[in-house]
């Protein structure tokens, strides 16, 4: 009899087989924790190819194959290799077909030459995509053995909207089994680290894409978000993402558990280095109607007059405000001084920034929590039951639980659908005020408007030691209230300046264990990112304000 052990082993080594062998390189010793300098360092990429990886700016790049003055084939190769060097050093990869993407690279230079015109917005573009999303001929795992060798009949929705749209497709990328954890480790394809740290998570449950954008291994990278599982992952690794609302970009033939609950649909989002990445990613998908393709889709064009800030402003005068803490755990030192810097850097523009009021967040979080744990008691044993593989209770290497999860795992107690209801009624009433108090807001912002945005924490700390990442409060709540969000990195961890604070008193015992957590050199280097909170189905406007926030930060680093 085959054992799951068996399962694993032949996958891995299929896996090692789709690698070229002249682009396995002599990686770098276990302690060397920042091993972002291998791909400019190892000299698998000539000097062509690590110009065209290192350019950030999607926007520039999309014009250059667009224009013909880069071909599709030569770009994809360039980020396949340095992708292969990423997954050598922080294991963020999982299906690897390198022939097939260079064929379809091949085909966006050809019709170029022969239309005179790109294929489409996202033209000879490679991007790079969760292990989630269904690709013909493939096997999506989602790091569950039992789904070894099962091999997908058609593409997810968003997979078909991608090659109408031009792009390449050409990685798939690693994640947590079950994906309901906010790090990247699982049986089948083991754990993906931080590029900046290894000693320290990528976050989850799109982890692999953070660490392979965040390695510069990939352009733009797709995850899926339920609590936290574009933007922590982003956070940590130091690039940019969306998670827009739900029902706006299509997420129809995607693999998972969890099926059929709708407390909070899953969505999914781009993962990028520069904003003009999110919104190229962005356009393109809603320019290509997904409600067409996508029945849950809500019919709602890209708007411009939305992305020029038509409602808020035209963005003169814009106010916003500062979580400080949500009430529920208070930021590390890194966390806190990057609120500080950027409120700086918000007024020195002259845009206003006000203090966030509180609101119970714990309690707005929690009847979610509690009803994924009390189906996931059943539906996640049904993926291991199979195959005989276990089930993780824990993301901690020593193999034991640190306490806190925030989602418990089985066995716990089954909900009752009315029970669920209840949970979700909870949820509703603090969702209705949480909006009359972002209502209330425009009594103290001087526009007339309530708050344009909220600037708050993505995770208490920048990433985190592996099996520790115990909170998503931070994210989990916009979620809760559909709210669009996107990430902004603005610094890192500096031991010298960012030194543990004494504290004597705290919130819960939750906020005590990640008070005690910290320890600033072993934080050295790590990316510490934002999010930026608009209202719902504000995808549009929020990217743009992310963009104002972004240059103002900036803006104050050059001055």
């Amino acid at each position: 009899m085959t054992t799951w052990q068996d399962l694993v082993a032949d996958k891995k080594q299929r896996q090692l087989t789709a690698i070229p062998k002249e682009w396995i390189i002599n990686t770098p010793p276990e302690d060397q924790l920042d091993v972002t300098d291998v791909p400019a360092s190892c000299g698998l990429l000539t000097p062509f190819e690590l110009e065209v990886t290192e350019l950030d700016d999607v926007g520039v790049l999309l014009a250059k194959l667009a224009s013909g003055e880069w071909s599709s084939v030569d770009v994809t190769r360039a980020y396949y290799k340095r992708a292969i060097i990423a997954q050598q050093v922080v294991n963020c990869l999982t299906e690897i077909f390198v022939e097939r993407a260079l064929q379809r690279a091949a085909e966006c230079d050809e019709y170029l030459k022969k239309n005179g015109k790109p294929m489409g917005p996202l033209h000879g573009l490679p991007i790079s995509i969760k292990d989630q999303f269904r690709m013909k001929g493939l096997e999506t795992t989602i790091g569950f053995v039992q789904l070894i060798g099962k091999y997908s009949d058609e593409d997810a929705v968003l997979v078909t909207t991608l090659y109408e749209a031009g792009a390449v497709p050409f990685v798939r990328t690693n994640i947590p089994q079950t994906l309901m954890w906010t790090e990247s480790y699982n049986n089948v394809f083991g754990r993906c680290v931080c590029p900046y740290n290894r000693a320290l998570a990528s976050g989850g449950s799109s982890g692999g894409e953070g660490a392979l954008v965040g390695m510069k291994g990939s352009p733009i990278g797709v995850g899926t978000d339920i609590a936290g599982s574009i933007r922590v992952p982003a956070a940590f690794c130091g690039i940019y993402a969306l998670r827009p609302s739900s029902h706006r970009f299509p997420y129809e033939g995607l693999e998972g558990p969890m099926q059929g609950q709708d407390a909070i649909p899953c969505v999914l989002g781009p993962m990028t280095r520069s904003l003009s990445g999110v919104k190229a990613f962005s356009k393109a998908v809603i320019d290509s109607k997904p409600w067409t393709k996508d029945p849950f889709m809500i019919r709602k064009d890209w708007d411009e007059d939305a992305y020029n800030l038509k409602e808020h402003g035209r963005g003169e005068n814009l106010c916003f405000a500062i979580m400080w803490n949500n009430g529920c755990v208070l930021p590390h030192p890194p966390v806190r001084r990057a609120l500080e810097e950027t409120k700086a850097a918000l007024q020195a523009k002259g845009i206003k920034v006000i203090d966030w009021p509180e609101f119970d967040y714990d309690a707005l979080c929690t009847p979610l929590l509690e009803s994924w744990a009390g189906g996931a008691t059943i539906d996640f044993p049904k993926y291991v039951e199979k195959s005989g593989e276990p089930l993780l209770d824990t993301m901690a290497p020593e193999g034991k639980s640190v306490g806190f999860e925030w989602l418990k795992r089985p066995p716990c107690e089954p909900v009752s659908l009315y029970d669920s209801w209840q949970l979700m009624k909870k949820k509703n009433d603090l969702r209705n005020e949480h909006l009359s108090l972002w209502n209330s807001t425009a009594s103290v912002t001087g526009t007339g408007r309530p708050v344009d945005a909220i600037v708050t924490p993505v995770a208490p700390y920048a990433s985190v030691p592996h099996g520790r990442n115990i909170d998503v409060s931070y994210t989990v709540t916009w979620n809760a209230l559909n709210c669009s969000t996107v990430i902004i990195p603005v610094s890192k961890v500096q031991p010298e300046i960012d030194v543990k604070q004494p504290r004597e008193k705290f919130l819960n015992p939750r906020d005590e264990f990640i008070h005690n957590l910290y320890d600033p050199d072993q934080w050295r280097n790590a990316p510490v990112s934002l999010q930026l909170v608009a209202g719902p189905y504000e995808e549009e406007a929020v990217i743009h304000m992310a963009e104002i926030v972004d240059d103002a930060f900036k803006s104050s680093k050059s001055n």
